[in-house]
């Protein structure tokens, strides 16, 4: 899966993003007045700036940006264990690049094939041949996942 998200496409998926799981849930229950329509537009812009950071040359912003995003917009007590076309999409691209899996040091062999746009076969197979390093607690590091993205790119 070579990142090829465009920065325009990113900025995008992230407005559709905050307004799906944020501001449409509050014009369910507020209704629309000209505040939501001003936090639309603000969404809209900040989407942008969002984008920049996230595909922008300082790893430690794009770092924190990925993270703030993924626990704005997907809450949860659990593990943070998004569906394999979560990565196919813009943000689950680049967190996948920049950062890898935001919360898991270990992956199972599903979620890496998802975040590599393979199979688990082909998870194994790298694995295998040593191009994947495999977790003390069975599956395959994060961090291995990243680099192997990396490397595709390069």
């Amino acid at each position: 899966m070579t990142l090829e998200v465009t920065e325009e496409a990113l900025t995008q998926h992230l407005a559709r993003l905050v307004s799906g799981h944020l501001l449409d849930p509050l014009e369910i229950l507020l209704g629309t007045d000209w505040t939501l329509t001003k936090l639309e537009r603000k969404a809209g812009e900040q989407a942008a700036v969002w984008a920049r950071e996230l595909l922008g040359p300082d790893l430690e912003i794009a770092t924190r940006t990925a993270m703030r995003l993924v626990a704005t917009l997907y809450p949860s007590d659990g593990p943070f264990d998004p569906p394999a076309a979560w990565w196919r999409a813009p943000l689950g691209q680049v967190v996948a690049h920049r950062i890898g899996h935001p919360t898991a040091d270990g992956l199972s062999y599903s979620t890496a094939g998802a975040m590599l746009g393979i199979s688990k076969q082909g998870v194994y197979d790298l694995v295998s041949r040593g191009k994947l390093v495999r977790h003390a607690d069975g599956g395959v590091t994060s961090e291995s996942v990243r680099l192997r993205l990396h490397q595709r790119n390069s």
